[in-house]
């Protein structure tokens, strides 16, 4: 089991992305929780990028649930279909948000966040929730992070 991450600095994000996927397939593939790997994946994913907030939601009832996070506090319920991450786990695909203040009916949970990406959690080919990412920077997320992103979900 992987103790501390080694992050590079002064590189690219893809470079980054690279040199974390190994590490991060090795610290899920240790535990078979879903819950303490998805808290894991949250942590190097926060501390990596300084993103402003990293945390799942689990679909539950037609709602999507706060789990495993790192930020400050957060929503506690999303319905599905209402902000990015109910419009997400709506249509199962990634939305990237540059802008999340021209996103129509964006819930906004902080103030703070600027841009947004939201992936579906699948399981057995089964949507089970999304993972949320916040930046309090406008224009954060691109296809380098959803390929990636997507890459280490698969680990879970």
């Amino acid at each position: 089991m992987a103790e501390s991450l080694s992050i590079p600095t002064d590189v690219s994000k893809e470079q980054k992305y690279k040199a974390l996927l190994p590490q991060v397939e090795g610290l899920l593939s240790y535990e078979e929780d879903l819950q303490a790997n998805q808290a894991n994946l949250c942590a190097v994913l926060k501390e990596a990028f300084d993103f402003l907030w990293v945390g799942f939601y689990r679909l539950e009832n037609n709602q999507l649930i706060l789990g495993p996070f790192q930020g400050p506090i957060a929503c506690t319920s999303i319905p599905i279909g209402r902000g990015v991450c109910g419009v997400a786990a709506e249509k199962q695909e990634t939305l990237i948000v540059p802008n999340v203040d021209e996103f129509e009916g964006h819930i906004a949970c902080s103030s703070l966040s600027k841009s947004e990406i939201v992936l579906p959690v699948f399981k057995d080919e089964e949507l089970i929730g999304v993972l949320d990412i916040d930046s309090i920077d406008l224009d954060t997320f691109d296809p380098i992070d959803q390929q990636y992103l997507e890459h280490m979900l698969q680990f879970l």
